[in-house]
């Protein structure tokens, strides 16, 4: 059974999103680093690697790598795959691609192929650092590597500046008006009631991640915020909400912002921008329904009445916009886990639509394909845990290809002009601090 050894060290004044940096520029292969709650945590390397398709699990440890066929809830293959790894209180960190749903049981599209490639990908670290109250807490079972982070955290760090290039987002190469009235058209003849459809921004140079995260970060509020490397797909992204939070206790909580208006232009025009936001008749139906939609989920899968709303349609400021928001909370049913929960509300209504089949289904049709954009970045502890972001607002890198990408959801009121408006919002919140290479 590997064990990590575990030291804590002191940071002082250090800022903690300054120090993320430096250990993601510090030579790891593969990472991941998480923001919750104001601690950040950077999983360096691959102790171990748990991987999923549409058909196989595939776990690599030790220099040996097992493949199962699973069948039934991919979930359940990756609990299983990760309990089974002789790690002594192993954490995992990954990605899930937004092709995950189409392995939901209940969601996959009849007539449809199955998604095709990786879709989840996690990694149990060698090395481990915990960021937050003026010291680090590391785990690793690689000496190097920990004298590699002490070395880090215990560097001079100086203020720096980065300069952002420019990023034209307002370009329409992917007739995004088009789709958005195709989607009015059938939304009206009662195929759904909402969906969200999105379009990608190339960026025309090769993008410096981590310099892009930390100056984004300082000009973000997100819920989330992350910076990874697998297998070489990059993305750094601040999440403006989680889709799923489950802790060892099984109380779960998710939480959906649907409804949008600009934010940060002045006091004035932001208060009005927040009343006519609280008050205009197609946000708060689309907010309403995604909330009645996340009970229901939560419902499938939690006991009975734990299932409850909080802070029903409060205000959320994330970066460039502000959303209507809601925390719907509940508790796991016996028997059930964390994976469970996962699958009871992904992807996340606000990223796919209502009802969910027909709204992936009118996204398979009128999206391009996806990747880990609407997807999740998450945590997955032995306890039971697990905590996965919603990946919007995001900047994403994979071989000779940088690119932006956001959505909006269409329901009957649309109007194509408007939700083009409301990605330009959107992407205004990562743009601004996209850096150059």
């Amino acid at each position: 059974m590997t064990e990590y050894a575990l030291e804590k060290i002191a940071t002082g004044s250090a800022d903690p999103l300054e120090l993320v940096a430096r250990l993601a520029r510090a030579g790891f292969d593969d990472y991941v680093a998480y923001e919750r709650g104001g601690a950040w945590t950077f999983a360096g390397g691959a102790l171990a690697t748990v991987t999923l398709d549409a058909g196989h699990v595939r776990v690599s440890h030790a220099g040996e790598q097992v493949e199962r066929a699973w069948t039934g809830s991919p979930g359940q293959a990756l609990g299983e795959a990760l309990a089974g790894l002789p790690v002594q209180g192993w954490r995992a960190y990954g990605r899930v691609d937004f092709a995950f749903s189409g392995l939901v049981p209940g969601l996959a599209l009849r007539g449809a192929d199955a998604p095709a490639g990786e879709i989840v990908r996690l990694i149990v670290p060698r090395t481990e650092v915990t960021l937050g109250d003026g010291r680090a807490v590391v785990r690793s079972v690689d000496a190097r590597e920990l004298e590699r982070v002490r070395e880090v955290l215990g560097g001079e760090f100086g203020t720096g500046s980065t300069e952002a290039a420019p990023v034209d987002i307002r370009s329409d190469s992917a007739s995004y008006r088009e789709r958005v009235a195709q989607a009015v058209k059938e939304i009206r003849q009662g195929q759904y009631q909402k969906v969200i459809l999105s379009r990608s921004v190339r960026i025309p140079f090769p993008v410096d991640i981590v310099a892009t995260y930390e100056l984004g970060r300082r000009g973000n509020t997100p819920a989330r915020s992350f910076v990874l490397r697998l297998d070489g797909l990059e993305a750094a992204g601040f999440s403006p909400e989680i889709i799923v939070s489950v802790d060892a206790e099984g109380r779960v909580v998710t939480q959906p912002l649907a409804g949008t208006r600009a934010f940060g232009r002045g006091a004035e025009v932001d208060a009005a921008a927040r009343t006519e936001l609280e008050t205009n008749p197609k946000e708060v139906f689309e907010h309403a329904v995604s909330v009645r939609t996340a009970q229901e989920e939560l419902r499938r899968i939690c006991a009975p009445d734990s299932v409850r709303v909080g802070d029903f349609m409060g205000i959320k400021e994330r970066g460039s916009v502000q959303h209507l928001a809601s925390l719907v909370n509940g508790d796991l049913a016996p028997g059930r886990t964390a994976w469970d929960a996962l699958e009871a509300v992904f992807p996340a209504v606000t990223a796919s639509g209502i009802p969910k089949r027909e709204s992936l289904d009118a996204i398979s049709r009128m999206d391009e394909a996806r990747g880990l954009y609407s997807g999740a970045v998450v945590t997955v502890g032995h306890d039971g845990s697990l905590d996965a972001a919603l990946v919007l607002r995001a900047v994403y890198q994979e071989a000779d290809r940088a690119w932006l990408r956001a959505g909006a959801g269409i329901v009957a009121d649309s109007t194509p002009d408007r939700e083009f408006e409301e990605t330009c919002e959107k992407l205004s919140s990562v743009a601004p601090f996209v850096v150059k290479a």
